[in-house]
């Protein structure tokens, strides 16, 4: 209870103090308080007040551009965080969200990629909060990103490409393999494709890709330089193997020209 009035007392200040002087007022606080015991006059309902930071939070975030999708998972994550912890967003500390995120790991046997997106969910929304000087300090800024391990995804060969080939019913289901083989765009990004999106006259195409981003891909190859194949993240970019580096050359030296 003692931790809660002081951070009242904190937020209270914060358009009057800077961060020097608010670490300051915290070290005086904690000490006029530490033998002083302080009861809870009467309940505090702290559903409605996270429900409204977490709408704003949101709301903000669709603003950046956010899409649906994005958004429903920051919602759900937050909330299911929330919930679990069960008190004012003003009152979480590091702890609560170490031991939630422990205890969510080792309830659900999430992976620990998992586990990170969850965490930087978390960081994105109680970052906010202290931008927007609803909180002194966010909480998760000492939890550091989870180590995962990178592993390199195996190619198939030419002869699994042609068992594919072989194997496809209609000339469409051929044309959306050999699209997919040779530009090395996403599943996701193809069924967004449209004909008008295609030059065939110069064999290559428009896809949009995450975060509503365009870029061209070409027919011939599936490219190597991380902006071509069009992924944010290089690690991302290197689990992705090339088969001929004679066409990533072509396709690289047709997209600089």
């Amino acid at each position: 209870m003692i931790e809660n009035l002081i951070n009242d007392i904190q937020q209270a200040m914060l358009d009057v103090l800077n961060n020097e002087q608010l670490a300051q007022l915290r070290k005086v606080l904690d000490f006029t308080f530490r033998n002083v015991d302080v009861t809870k006059k009467d309940t505090i309902d702290s559903s409605a007040d996270n429900k409204s930071l977490t709408d704003s939070f949101l709301v903000a975030k669709r603003v950046e551009g956010c899409s649906d999708k994005s958004l429903a998972y920051y919602s759900s994550t937050i909330a299911n965080a929330l919930a679990k912890v069960s008190k004012p967003i003003t009152y979480i500390t590091i702890d609560d969200l170490r031991v939630y995120l422990n205890d969510y790991q080792q309830e659900s046997g999430a992976s620990k990629v998992t586990i990170d997106n969850i965490r930087q969910i978390l960081s994105s929304f109680f970052s906010w909060l202290e931008d927007e000087n609803y909180i002194v300090k966010s909480p998760v800024r000492r939890i550091h990103k989870v180590k995962v391990g990178k592993t390199v995804k195996e190619t198939y060969t030419d002869e699994s490409l042609e068992i594919m080939r072989d194997n496809c019913e209609t000339v469409r289901d051929l044309a959306l393999i050999d699209l997919l083989a040779s530009t090395g765009m996403r599943v996701g990004e193809l069924v967004k494709l449209n004909r008008d999106d295609i030059d065939f006259q110069n064999r290559e195409c428009i896809v949009t890709g995450k975060g509503d981003k365009q870029r061209r891909v070409y027919f011939d190859a599936r490219t190597k330089v991380q902006h071509l194949l069009g992924h944010q993240s290089l690690d991302t970019t290197l689990q992705y193997a090339m088969v001929n580096q004679n066409n990533v050359k072509i396709s690289h030296q047709r997209y600089l020209g």
